[in-house]
């Protein structure tokens, strides 16, 4: 008894909103990352020399 079922699999894409949100939110603590280093290198590295 060999049947062949054709089973449909629906991928569920994020939306285009979602995603889009989801970037913005990861490059923007990468820039709060980035400044927050910049400053600790100037108001304490910097004053050191």
């Amino acid at each position: 008894m060999d049947e062949h079922r054709e089973v449909e699999i629906k991928r569920e894409e994020k939306s285009n909103n979602s995603l889009v949100g989801a970037t913005f939110i990861k490059y923007l603590a990468y820039i709060i990352i980035f400044f927050g280093i910049i400053w600790f290198l100037i108001h304490y590295i910097l004053p050191m020399f």
